[in-house]
């Protein structure tokens, strides 16, 4: 099947996470059930013509689908046609020409320097393995910018005190290295030597649950939530909103862009650079509280 080949390209070809994979397949499936509902049942990829997608996008849309899942659903689309074009299934591209509906992209959730330094204060967490683990996975979510499934997905030895660095796999299995300062060490130094005494490391992963196995995605959104909820004016709460802060807070203590994109795993500046808007709408807010622009807004 069509459809099933070009799953095992993302996974084998492009190394694609198997999380992505699944979001492809979830997208291309439901397309496929579209066309077979307008088609008697048949789906033929050569079949599809500039209408059909059109329809699907309309059907989307009359199903109160977001602008932006319903984009993100056309991307899926798209590579998989441009994947039958390079493949010589069909001789022309039907979505060379589709537009999505235009989207007003929302400015990322962060939190203030100063919210962070109450929220990483010791008294707040406990004082056995749990409450050590939690406090360090905050700090090290928010000091280093890395997103959730590369924090749980971290190793023994990707953590290296000495040279202090972390060596992360991100998308596409792509590795890089973030430094990381003294503070950050004493507590992870600190987390290991409760981790190995209390639970052993034995499985070799970094992060672990009380049983040594590997902490799950769920349990760290849990926890990231669970503690992000003390700042109630917070719109968003998630481990994602400790990543969108790290970079803000950069920024705004004078880091270049590009430095702040090798950092968080970007492939391009244009994605860093919506925290530049996120900086400059917080100097807006700073200016407006100088007198002259009181004097000018009264």
């Amino acid at each position: 099947m069509l459809i099933n080949s070009f799953l095992d390209y993302l996974r084998f070809e492009r190394n694609y996470s198997e999380n992505t994979v699944l979001a492809y397949a979830k997208d291309l499936h439901q397309f496929e059930d579209f066309v077979k509902e307008k088609k008697e049942g048949i789906f033929i990829p050569e079949e599809v013509d500039l209408d059909i997608v059109r329809n699907w996008i309309v059907f989307l849309l009359d199903e109160k689908m977001s602008p932006l899942s319903v984009n993100r659903k056309l991307s899926s689309l798209k590579s998989f046609f441009k994947f039958l074009m390079k493949r010589e299934v069909i001789s022309a591209n039907p979505l060379r020409k589709v537009v999505g509906p235009k989207t007003k992209k929302p400015l990322p959730y962060f939190i203030k320097d100063k919210d962070m330094e109450v929220l990483l204060d010791d008294d707040e967490f406990d004082n056995d393995f749990e409450g050590i683990r939690n406090h360090l996975m905050l700090e090290m979510l928010y000091d280093t910018g890395v997103r959730r499934s590369e924090l749980i997905g971290l190793h023994d030895t990707d953590v290296d005190c000495n040279s202090m660095q972390i060596k992360v796999t991100g998308k596409r299995n792509k590795q890089r290295l973030i430094p990381f300062a003294e503070g950050l060490r004493r507590m992870i130094v600190a987390y290991l030597e409760v981790r190995n005494h209390d639970v052993g490391s034995a499985s070799g992963w970094f992060f672990v649950r009380q049983d040594g196995r590997q902490l799950s995605a769920s349990i760290l959104y849990y926890v990231v939530k669970n503690i992000l909820s003390a700042i109630p004016t917070l719109g968003k709460r998630s481990p994602h909103v400790l990543r969108h802060s790290f970079a803000t807070s950069m920024l705004n203590n004078g880091a270049e862009l590009n430095a702040v994109k090798e950092l968080l795993g970007h492939s391009s500046l244009a994605s860093t650079g919506i925290y530049t808007h996120t900086t400059f709408e917080e100097l807006k807010k700073v200016y407006h509280a100088h007198p002259r622009a009181q004097k000018e807004g009264g």
